[in-house]
């Protein structure tokens, strides 16, 4: 599931999404509203991963994930 964008092969199955999801916190809900998707940060960094990119190559349709870290 993409919010918008094309899939790229890097991007999480449902499966995998399923399996990963309960192990990835939920946001505080003292700080502000999550401007991304859980989903969308982990398919941005898996894309990094298995492409070898650097974050500031990362295809325009990923959330800037490391620029808010």
């Amino acid at each position: 599931m993409t919010l918008g964008r094309k899939a790229y092969p890097s991007d999480l199955t449902d499966e995998q999404w399923e399996l990963l999801e309960p192990l990835i916190p939920q946001p505080s809900l003292q700080s502000r509203r999550p401007f991304v998707s859980r989903r969308e940060g982990v398919n941005a960094m898996v894309d990094v991963l298995r492409s070898g990119c650097p974050w500031r190559m990362l295809p325009h349709e990923f959330p800037r994930v490391a620029d808010r870290l």
